[in-house]
């Protein structure tokens, strides 16, 4: 039989057509088994695994059909040793099923670094000192001095530490600082609007301390943490109120914009210069 006379034949359009449908069935299987494999559409939120135990987290990883995996340990005073402090990927991330959460847990031996030296510097120089060793600056208290606003002692736990002493790294360092020779005086800050770290920033500025900071219920997970700023502080901002230096002011803080106090706006407008309003949340 020639060439042609198969080419027309009915035994090449039958085999044109298995050949044709073959194909078009290892495509469709290829499909499928594509769709099943990378579960097209089945996505879930990555919970928070912050602060967790490895149990907890464990836990909470077969709950939503997850996994993790300890990638790092890190040395932080955030959550407990042997807790989970950093995730990958992070809270609220849409993921596949059985995806590989990958966290950081806090050490379960602290890190140890070396007391710096402190004294007879001013508090924004022991400040810079105190963050650049790994240390977290803690309260400041006032006595009669020469002095203003430089270190006399540096305490931890209550008692003198020296200079070079071994101390745990994240530890809070109390300073002792001179407030003169008089009873001064410094002005209440204005905080509303502000972080957390900026509101402390401002204290030192103000020589104030942060009594306690308290979040209200909006607050869920470390990412509002971050978020969040003081709807609310005491004493109170007011126009020409002061305070000893030393002492202690408390903040609210909050991610819903709509807790800012209500009178916020008069006394911005009456008291606050016009290039601190725009940061001021609406």
């Amino acid at each position: 039989m020639s060439l042609k006379d198969f080419m027309l034949s009915r035994i090449f359009y039958r085999s044109l057509g298995l050949a044709i449908a073959v194909f078009a069935g290892i495509i469709m299987i290829m499909l499928v088994w594509l769709n099943f494999y990378t579960r097209h559409g089945q996505s879930r939120p990555v919970p928070d695994f912050h602060g967790l135990s490895i149990t907890e987290a464990e836990q909470l990883a077969r709950k939503n059909k997850l996994r993790f995996q300890v990638i790092d340990s890190i040395f932080t005073s955030e959550v407990p040793r042997g807790s989970i402090a950093e995730q990958n990927p992070k809270p609220g991330f849409r993921v596949k099923k059985w995806r590989n959460i990958s966290v950081t847990i806090n050490a379960f031996r602290p890190e140890m670094v070396s007391m710096p030296n402190l004294i007879d510097l001013s508090l924004r120089q022991a400040s810079k000192v105190i963050e650049s060793s790994g240390l977290q600056l803690g309260q400041r208290r006032y006595k009669p001095d020469l002095s203003i606003n430089f270190v006399i002692d540096q305490l931890y736990n209550g008692r003198t530490i020296n200079p070079g002493d071994s101390i745990q790294k994240g530890s809070l360092v109390d300073l002792v600082l001179g407030k003169g020779l008089s009873n001064e005086r410094t002005d209440v800050p204005y905080l509303l609007g502000m972080d957390l770290k900026q509101a402390k920033n401002r204290l030192i500025e103000s020589s104030l301390n942060l009594g306690t900071f308290i979040y209200d219920k909006t607050i869920k997970d470390g990412s509002d943490s971050s978020n969040a700023f003081v709807y609310k502080q005491n004493p109170e901002f007011r126009g020409g109120a002061s305070l000893p230096i030393g002492s202690d002011i408390y903040l609210w803080l909050t991610v819903d914009s709509t807790k800012m106090a209500a009178d916020t706006a008069t006394i911005v407008t009456d008291t606050i210069p016009s290039q601190l309003i725009s940061s001021v949340p609406h």
